[in-house]
């Protein structure tokens, strides 16, 4: 293997951006061949050495080639589907900032990745072009939080900020914690899934040092664990950092109660919490990705019960237009009667929850805790 193989910019620089330099990699399909065309001009095309490591040569539905690989289906606007699927411009009272939320923004850092996934929900923007997210946007954002007392909790986003360098990373991090609302940052990145030989000993040092800071990563099959994958994420967890990690639920990647047992398994085994699993967001050219909701929520179903409660993810759909987060779940409730709630278990038995007679819920002491220190 490459000495410089370990060496993150030497992925990036070697990472394969074209065609010609794909087809030099993999004996594409006709599919992919015309994925790659029609897609040109519409969305990058990005993998690393380590990621393209990774694909199935010999398989066209393995899943980290479906994730990295553009097809045909790719190039196809479909009904409901929408440029911004998320509602973010509309919330966009900066180029830098999105809030939606009451407490919290998404600050986007960068519009660059390592890997540009074909899922991408955001790919207005990771396409290039839609925002220069220059040093002075950036500063703009950040003034715009220092300025928000209402925000407690900010995500920075993108694009992968983890694309930054350690001190571009650190003036914005530190720039962040110096405001004295903001309780808590956290970083959405693919890096430890893309690129984990990026996630040094300085990195991790350096997000330690703005703690409590939050890793959000975002493995979506287990054959995305790797031992360079583990590394980067115990490195993180090793130096106090803890990481989460966000699936997206897609069609004939990872739909099905073994593929996502699994994957939270692995997870876990490296300290990495399974917090989400996304309903596929209506991003433009992905419908062949997405599932019907009621498969979500069938393989929850099947998870619950048969693996620890840790091991299974909020299935969260982000309502189409910006209406913010959802999350569904198997319903367990039976009925409802007088004094009495009967619930199945996860094995379809029957069960009775006797409710209380007296029903009050308000906390007399709230009051007083709430005006502590006024």
């Amino acid at each position: 293997m490459n000495e410089a193989w370990g060496d993150w910019r030497w992925q990036l620089r070697n990472a394969v951006r074209s065609l010609a330099e794909l087809e030099r990699a993999v004996a594409l399909t006709d599919d992919e061949r015309a994925g790659c065309v029609e897609t040109a001009e519409i969305f990058r095309l990005g993998i690393t050495p380590y990621y393209l490591s990774l694909i199935d040569k010999a398989h066209p539905f393995c899943p980290v080639r479906m994730q990295a690989i553009p097809v045909k289906a790719e190039a196809r606007v479909r009904a409901g589907e929408l440029r911004d699927p998320l509602g973010e411009e509309r919330f966009r009272p900066v180029e830098a900032i999105v809030h939606k939320y009451p407490d919290r923004v998404l600050f986007l850092a960068v519009d660059s990745c390592s890997v540009y996934c074909r899922h991408c929900t955001r790919r207005r923007i990771t396409a290039g072009g839609e925002a220069e997210l220059s040093r002075a946007a950036l500063k703009e954002g950040v003034e715009y939080v220092r300025t928000h007392p209402e925000v407690r909790d900010v995500l920075i986003s993108g694009g992968d900020p983890l694309m930054l360098a350690d001190s571009r990373l650190g003036e914005l991090l530190a720039a962040l914690r110096a405001i004295p609302h903001v309780e808590m940052i956290r970083i959405g990145t693919r890096v430890p899934v893309c690129l984990p030989m990026r996630v040094d000993e300085a990195l991790a040092k350096l997000l330690r040092s703005f703690a409590p800071l939050f890793v959000v990563t975002h493995f979506n099959h287990p054959k995305e664990i790797t031992s360079e994958a583990r590394a980067a994420c115990e490195r993180l967890v090793d130096h106090g950092v803890p990481v989460e990690n966000q699936a997206v639920l897609m069609r004939r990647v990872n739909s099905s109660a073994r593929i996502i047992k699994e994957l939270s398994h692995a997870c876990l085994k490296m300290r990495v919490r399974p917090y989400y699993l996304h309903q596929m967001d209506v991003a433009e050219g992905c419908e062949h990705f997405r599932t019907p909701l009621a498969e979500g929520v069938k393989i929850l179903e099947q998870l619950r019960g048969h693996t620890t409660g840790l091991a299974v993810p909020h299935l969260a759909v982000d309502l189409p237009g910006g209406g913010g987060k959802v999350t569904l779940q198997p319903d367990y409730v039976v009925e409802r009667g007088e004094g009495q709630t009967v619930l199945r278990s996860y094995k379809g038995e029957r069960y009775v929850y006797p409710e209380p007679k007296e029903t009050d819920c308000v906390c007399p002491y709230d009051e007083v805790w709430a005006q502590r220190g006024a």
